[in-house]
């Protein structure tokens, strides 16, 4: 069950959401040819800090035994899906980036990803971009009383599969406010009107996770020694995330500028 919050708390969550927004947009226009994905980890942080937050995912731990996350962003590159950990690469003409970043502002944590098409993308690319973007922005759409968790991954499921394109079963969207990762799970397929009633107070982390392989096989993932996911076939990902809350005036997207 989603944990609601109050309007109090999401006038908080809002005000740590347009942070996040800042930082990803200064991240996005750092994205080109050359420049080191540990670059931009060491932006992030220095930008979430000025700002008086703090990172959400540097040593983070998603469950009992893993290692923290030694990381402030998630840099995962064309077939790396999620978790991508920052380093010496150097972004080549062509690359499909996915920056996922997370913070903390006065005790809520606020969640958003986005995937940046550097340069020369190959065609198929850009369509796989485009597809993840506008499920996640239909999936919001569904964000209201009376609609179901189910509602949210069926919208989601709809668009990636007009394209012939899959969905990465495995890895989900969450509930999220003072911890990172909250109940409930929001799949990113669904049947509508299925699953979990949605509530005035509910935050949620949707995020669709998309592979250009077809389905079955294109939604098949390996994890890697390092925590990060890629498409099992290495095929091209896509990654699109926001923070939104159900208020009484409908969903409101926290960590949209």
């Amino acid at each position: 069950m989603a944990i609601l919050k109050n309007p109090e708390e999401i006038e908080i969550m809002a005000e740590g959401g347009q942070i996040l927004a800042a930082v990803i947009e200064a991240l996005k226009k750092e994205v080109l040819p050359g420049i080191t994905t540990d670059f931009l980890d060491e932006l992030a942080s220095k930008l979430i800090k000025n700002y008086g937050a703090k990172p959400a995912f540097l040593g983070y731990r998603s469950h009992r035994g893993q290692k923290p996350y030694p990381k402030t962003l998630c840099a995962s590159i064309n077939e790396t899906i999620v978790h991508g950990l920052p380093s010496s690469y150097v972004i080549q003409d062509g690359d499909l980036v996915k920056l996922d970043l997370g913070l903390i502002y006065q005790g809520f944590y606020l969640d958003s990803a986005i995937t940046v098409g550097v340069g020369n993308i190959p065609k198929i690319g850009e369509r796989l971009i485009l597809a993840t973007k506008e499920a996640l922005d239909l999936a919001i759409k569904e964000v209201k009383v009376g609609n179901t968790l189910g509602d949210i991954g069926s919208a989601i499921e709809k668009r990636v599969t007009k394209e012939n394109f899959s969905i990465v079963e495995r890895l989900t969207g969450h509930g999220i406010g003072r911890k990172l990762h909250e109940d409930p799970n929001v799949l990113n397929f669904g049947r509508p009107k299925s699953g979990e009633e949605l509530e005035i107070g509910t935050v949620l982390a949707i995020e669709p996770m998309v592979s250009s392989g077809s389905p079955p096989e294109g939604s098949q993932i390996k994890e890697l020694s390092d925590g990060s996911f890629i498409t099992k076939n290495h095929d091209l990902s896509a990654h699109f995330e926001h923070t939104i809350a159900l208020t009484a005036q409908g969903p409101c997207v926290l960590t949209r500028t």
